[in-house]
């Protein structure tokens, strides 16, 4: 009995560090050929279980060590404040990371259903993947498609969004264990096809960039000091100094929450900006608060200060921006500190939404994590020119979080075919061509501002038009597949 205890511990160990290795394909290392043996090895070990419960706790491992990597960055927002928040960095690590990992196990567990266990992982893998995405709220981060953001491969986003580049990458990962060397051979296949096209829709002209200017202003605002009311004044100067250098951009835009002040209260504000513009507009990251309830803002300000375009955040971090049920519990039982209606956190706007920002083409804004969610993305009500997403990564820290962050904007990119314009406090502040790669940047950590103009969009691509149902498609083909044979088995 002891030795069976100490096999099946070896075993989670193995699983653990499998589903590390696994997350190394995550940005900003990009190592990907780390990333699909690690796969493969995990489900040749989920081949070897011969329980139910072996195959949960095997992935239950396995994703808790992959997730648990690949979010490091969970706890830099705990250690902003270390004295009062940094006991709760590795309770928020633990917790993360095997929640997160509930779904490699179910993938686990699911594929025993399946006559080809190895191929009902595929499925049920890609399937929850995409589930993640969605439920509670979704949290898409660190998907094990992304390993491909940034390679050629990332271009059939264009064609079924991420979660087809996932699919890609456990069925890779799995047909040598399914076929041995045959296998091997259609993995390699697979990824040459896939390759091909990623070079064939690249070396595809875009259309020409526009003539009017923007600047991206990187304030580099430390988030411990962000909201000191001693710092304020500081922090609206860099903003301000920067808008205002040399000649005035056609269109200036700060990232989010960059101003340290409300215009309820301080109206002079927006005089300020303006100023600083010579009247030009001026996309301002700014709170707002409106009957008792506050919101995480674009504000478009120019001329003698009025407002000509907003749009408030529409998908909240849970826990962060909002506190689930909050204002149901002051409604039924009145307590006030969790309610967005006493205005104790943001509430949420009411969904996508494209400005028409006349001369500079229709944009659809998005707000800090917003990106990463290509279903919010793609419900945009029309097809805008380009995209801006405003964000403050400094809560990410400075290894992994903001780069992971910007990499999942990028694809956004891909999959929509239309360029993207990225503010950020303290970077990565860059422009993205409809293809996803990066035009310009400035550098990260650094108090700067970049001048640029908007790339061309594409026409509408196969995402765009129809989300994920060829995804769908796909992954019911496969389990029909692996179905049928089980029942040709039983006759």
């Amino acid at each position: 009995m002891p030795e069976i205890r100490l096999v099946a511990k070896r075993r989670l160990g193995l699983a653990f560090a499998l589903g590390a290795v696994a997350a190394l394909g995550q940005a900003p290392l990009g190592f990907w050929w780390a990333t699909l043996p690690a796969l493969a090895g995990l489900t040749w070990l989920l081949q070897q279980e011969t329980d139910g419960r072996g195959a949960f706790l095997a992935g239950l491992f396995a994703g808790a060590g992959h997730f648990g990597v690949a979010l490091n960055w969970i706890v830099e927002p705990f250690l902003i404040d270390i004295a009062r928040h940094g006991w709760m960095a590795p309770f928020a690590v633990v917790l993360l990371s095997f929640g997160l990992g509930l779904f490699w196990a179910g993938a686990a567990v699911l594929a025993r259903l399946f006559a080809h266990p190895v191929l009902g992982f595929v499925v049920a893998f890609t399937a929850l993947e995409a589930l993640r995405g969605v439920i509670f709220t979704g949290f898409p981060w660190a998907m094990v498609g992304h390993i491909w953001i940034g390679t050629p491969l990332d271009q059939l986003a264009a064609l079924g969004g991420a979660s087809v580049l996932s699919l890609l990458t456990v069925l890779a990962a799995a047909l040598p264990i399914l076929w041995r060397w045959r296998g091997a051979a259609g993995s390699a296949a697979i990824l040459a096809a896939a390759l091909v096209f990623g070079l064939w829709r690249l070396s595809q002209p875009l259309p020409a960039a526009g003539d009017l200017t923007l600047r991206l202003v990187q304030p580099n605002a430390e988030q411990s000091a962000k909201w000191e009311a001693a710092r304020a004044q500081d922090f609206l100067d860099r903003l301000l100094a920067l808008t205002a250098r040399d000649t005035p951009a056609d269109l200036t835009i700060w990232p989010e929450t960059a101003v340290p002040y409300m215009l309820e209260y301080a109206p002079e504000v927006a005089d300020m900006v303006v100023a600083a513009s010579n009247g030009r507009p001026v996309a301002v990251g700014i709170q707002r608060e409106e009957g008792q309830r506050f919101y995480n803002s674009l504000r478009v300000l120019e001329g003698e200060g009025e407002e000509t375009a907003r749009y408030d955040k529409a998908h909240l971090v849970p826990f962060g921006e909002y506190i689930p049920f909050g204002d149901l519990a002051y409604r039924w039982f009145g307590l006030r500190a969790f309610a967005a209606q006493a205005g104790n956190t943001y509430s949420a706007g009411p969904g996508p939404q494209v400005l028409d920002l006349g001369r500079f083409g229709k944009v659809l804004p998005l707000i800090c994590y917003e990106a990463i969610f290509p279903r919010d993305v793609n419900a945009m009500p029309e097809r805008a020119d380009w995209m801006l997403q405003i964000t403050n990564d400094a809560w990410f820290g400075t290894l992994t979080g903001p780069f992971q962050h910007f990499a999942q904007a990028r694809l956004r990119a891909v999959e929509q075919g239309l360029p993207l314009i990225r503010v950020a406090n303290t970077g990565v502040t860059a422009v993205v061509d409809a293809h996803g790669r990066v035009v310009k940047a400035l550098p990260f950590g650094e108090m700067a501002a970049l001048d640029t103009t908007i790339p061309g969009a594409l026409p509408p691509t196969p995402y765009s038009r129809w989300g994920d149902g060829p995804l769908a498609l796909l992954l019911a083909g496969l389990g029909l597949g692996a179905m049928a044979r089980r029942r040709r088995a039983a006759h």
